[in-house]
C-alpha cells in the first residue's frame, strides 16, 4: 500500500510540475490568454502560492485587464496577509493612472513593518521589481531603524550602484561586511565592476576616501586589506606593499599576504618592487619554509634579469643557503631550483644530474621523489637524451598515478616524444590528457594535440613538423636566437602550409622575450593578415595590441586592435582583457 502511494505521489508531483513548464512557456512566449487559464488551474490546486498570484496580475497587466488584477488582490488580502501584495496592488493602481491610490497602499507597506519589520525583504523585492529603487530603500532603511539586529546594506549597496550612487554603495559594502566577513569576496567582485586601473578615476579616489574614511573612524584591518586590494587593482604596487607593511605591524601572524604580494608582482615584471617584498619578508619571517621560498624566487628573479657574466653570484648564493640550512627535504624546492639553474642557465648539466641524484637518497615522500626526477627528466632532455627522460617520466607517472604531477609527468612524455619525431605516441598521451583535472596541463595538451595533427598529414615526411619540433626544443633548451632561426627556415621553406601561422606566432613570442618588439609585432601583423580566420587570429590581435599599449606607445593602434576582439572574437579567451583595456584607453567612466 506504501508503494502505490509513494507512486501515486511521485505521478501527482511530476504531472504537476510538468503543467508548471507548460504555463511558464506560454508566459515567456507572450501567449498570455493560454498562460493565464494554465496558472488560474495551477492556483486553484495550490491557492496559498504567491508565485502564482503574481504571475496572474502580471498576466493580466499585459492585457490591461487592470480591473480583474485589482479584483484578484483585493480578494487574496481579504483573505489572509501578504503585505507585498499591497506593492502590487499599489502598482496596478498606478497603471490605472490613479497615483493617490497607489501611493495608499505603498505607504500602508510601512505600517506594517511597524508590526514587524520581517516583511522588509519581500515588500523591497517587491518594488525593486517595479524599478520603484527609493521606495525599496526606504523599506530596508525603516526595518534596520525597526531592528537594529537586521542588515540590509548590502541590498542598499546594490540599488545604489543600480541609481549610479556609488559613494552611497561604497559605504553599504563597507558596513555590510564590517558585520559579515565572510563576504568580502563577493563585496569585492560588486565593487570591482565599478572601479579601473586607473588611479585618479572618480569611483576609484570614492572607495579610496570611503576606506580611509573608515580606517580613521573605526579602526579595523580589514580596511587596510581592503585598501591594498583597491591599489592592487590599480597596479600601484608600491602602496599595497605599504598597506601590507601596517596589516603586518598590527597582527605579526602571517606573512602569506606578502607573499601573494610577491607572486603577482613577479607575474606583472614588476621586479624591482617584487624584490623588495621579498627582501622584506626574509627579513621579518620566522616561518623557515617562507623564508626559503621567497629566496628561491629571489634567485628566480635573478637568474632571469642578469648577464650570464654575474650567474657565478648566483650560483654563490644557492650555496650560500645550502651551508645556512642544510641540503635536507625541507630545502628540496631549492635544490630542484639550483639544478634547474646549472643545467638550463650554466649548461653544467653533469654537475646538475649529480646535485640532484644526492637529492633523492634523503628520505623523500612519493610525491618529493616526484618533482625531482621530474626535473631529472627536464635536464636529459635538454641533452637530447630523450630515451632516458622518458624512463624517468614514466616511473614518475607510474608512482603517483591520478595526481597532478603524474599528469604534468604523462604531457612531459608527450612533449618528449613530440620533441624526438614520434608524433604519434605524442598523440596518443595528449589525447588522454585532454580531460586533465589540471585546466592548465588540458589546455597544453590540447593545444599540441591540434598541432600535430593539424600538420602531421600535409606532408608524408612531416618535414616542416619536424622541424618546428626542433625549434620549439631549442626554445625549451634555452637557446632562444638558434629557435629564432630555425623557424625561419620554416618560414622560408614552407610557406602557404598549415604550420606558417604556428611558426610565426612561436617566433614573436621569442621575439618578445629577446625584446624584438617590432619583430614581434610584425609577426603578429602577419598573422591577422593572412590568417584572420584561423585558430591563432585572436592571439595575434591581443598580443599584438598589448605591444602596442605596453611596449610600442601607441595606444591609438592598441584600441583598434582590441576593439577587433570585442566585436569579431566574442567567444575568445581574451574578450574580458580586451574589454577592459579598450575601455580604459578610451577614458570611459567606470558603471
Amino acid at each position: 500500500m506504501r508503494l502505490i502511494l509513494a507512486i501515486y505521489f511521485l505521478f501527482i508531483t511530476a504531472s504537476f510540475s510538468q503543467s508548471e513548464e507548460i504555463a511558464k512557456d506560454y508566459f515567456i512566449r507572450g501567449e498570455f490568454e493560454k498562460a493565464l487559464v494554465s496558472y488560474q488551474k495551477l492556483l486553484k490546486k495550490n491557492p496559498r502560492n504567491y508565485g502564482y498570484v503574481s504571475r496572474i496580475v502580471e498576466i493580466h497587466q499585459q492585457l490591461e485587464e487592470f480591473d480583474k488584477a485589482e479584483f484578484l488582490l483585493l480578494e487574496i488580502l481579504g483573505k489572509r496577509k501578504q503585505p507585498m501584495l499591497l506593492v502590487e496592488l499599489g502598482y496596478n493602481y498606478s497603471l490605472k493612472g490613479n497615483m493617490v491610490k497607489a501611493e495608499e497602499h505603498y505607504n500602508q507597506t510601512l505600517d506594517v513593518l511597524k508590526e514587524n519589520a520581517n516583511y522588509a525583504y519581500s515588500i523591497a523585492q517587491n518594488f525593486e521589481k517595479h524599478s520603484l529603487l527609493d521606495k525599496a530603500i526606504a523599506v530596508y532603511e525603516l526595518a534596520m531603524n525597526i531592528n537594529p539586529k537586521l542588515n540590509f546594506n548590502i541590498q542598499l549597496a546594490r540599488i545604489y550602484g543600480e541609481q549610479g550612487n556609488v559613494e552611497k554603495m561604497f559605504v553599504g559594502y563597507m558596513d555590510f561586511i564590517q558585520r559579515n566577513r565572510s563576504y568580502v569576496n563577493n563585496a569585492k567582485r560588486s565593487i570591482s565592476g565599478f572601479i579601473s586601473e586607473d588611479g585618479q578615476s572618480g569611483n576609484n579616489v570614492l572607495l579610496r576616501k570611503t576606506l580611509l574614511k573608515k580606517i580613521q573612524n573605526q579602526p579595523d584591518i580589514l580596511w587596510n586589506e581592503l585598501l591594498s586590494w583597491l591599489f592592487i587593482q590599480q597596479r600601484d604596487y608600491r602602496k599595497a606593499f605599504s598597506q601590507e607593511k601596517a596589516i603586518y605591524k598590527r597582527e605579526q601572524e602571517s606573512l602569506q599576504r606578502m607573499v601573494d604580494l610577491a607572486l603577482i608582482t613577479m607575474q606583472e615584471n614588476e621586479i624591482g618592487i617584487a624584490k623588495n617584498i621579498l627582501n622584506f619578508i626574509i627579513e621579518n619571517s620566522q616561518n623557515t619554509e617562507v623564508v626559503l621560498e621567497s629566496h628561491k624566487y629571489l634567485l628566480d628573479i635573478e637568474t632571469k634579469t642578469l648577464e650570464p657574466k654575474e650567474y657565478t653570484r648566483i650560483d654563490e648564493s644557492y650555496n650560500e643557503l645550502f651551508e645556512k640550512f642544510g641540503t635536507f627535504n625541507q630545502t628540496l624546492d631549492l635544490q630542484i631550483a639550483y639544478a634547474h639553474f646549472l643545467a638550463f642557465y650554466r649548461n653544467n648539466t653533469q654537475k646538475a644530474t649529480s646535485f640532484l641524484k644526492k637529492s633523492l637518497n634523503l628520505r623523500l615522500s612519493r610525491l618529493e621523489e616526484g618533482e625531482v626526477k621530474l626535473e631529472l627528466g627536464d635536464i636529459l632532455a635538454l641533452q637530447e637524451k630523450f630515451n632516458e627522460a622518458l624512463i624517468y617520466y614514466t616511473q614518475v607517472q607510474r608512482n603517483i598515478k591520478n595526481s597532478t604531477l603524474a599528469q604534468e609527468a604523462r604531457f612531459k612524455v608527450a612533449k618528449t616524444s613530440y620533441y624526438k619525431g614520434d608524433f604519434d605516441w605524442a598523440e596518443s598521451q595528449l589525447k588522454i590528457l585532454k580531460s586533465s583535472t589540471s585546466q592548465l596541463i588540458a589546455n597544453d595538451a590540447l593545444d599540441l594535440k591540434l598541432l600535430i595533427s593539424d600538420n602531421k598529414f600535409e606532408d608524408s615526411l612531416q618535414t616542416a613538423l619536424r622541424i618546428y619540433a626542433k625549434a620549439d626544443l631549442l626554445a625549451f633548451q634555452n637557446k632562444k636566437n638558434e629557435a629564432i632561426l630555425t623557424l625561419s627556415e620554416v618560414l622560408e621553406n614552407h610557406k602557404g602550409e598549415t604550420i606558417e601561422d604556428q611558426a610565426l606566432f612561436m617566433q614573436a613570442q621569442l621575439y618578445e622575450l629577446k625584446i624584438r618588439y617590432q619583430d614581434a609585432a610584425n609577426n603578429y601583423q602577419k598573422i591577422i593578415t593572412n590568417f584572420g580566420d584561423d585558430i591563432l587570429a585572436d592571439d595575434a590581435l591581443f598580443y599584438l595590441a598589448e605591444l602596442y599599449n605596453k611596449h610600442l606607445s601607441d595606444p591609438e593602434k592598441a584600441k583598434s586592435l582590441y576593439e577587433q576582439i570585442i566585436f569579431d572574437h566574442q567567444d575568445s579567451i581574451y574578450f574580458v582583457e580586451a574589454r577592459k583595456a579598450f575601455r580604459a584607453l578610451r577614458g570611459d567612466a567606470i558603471n
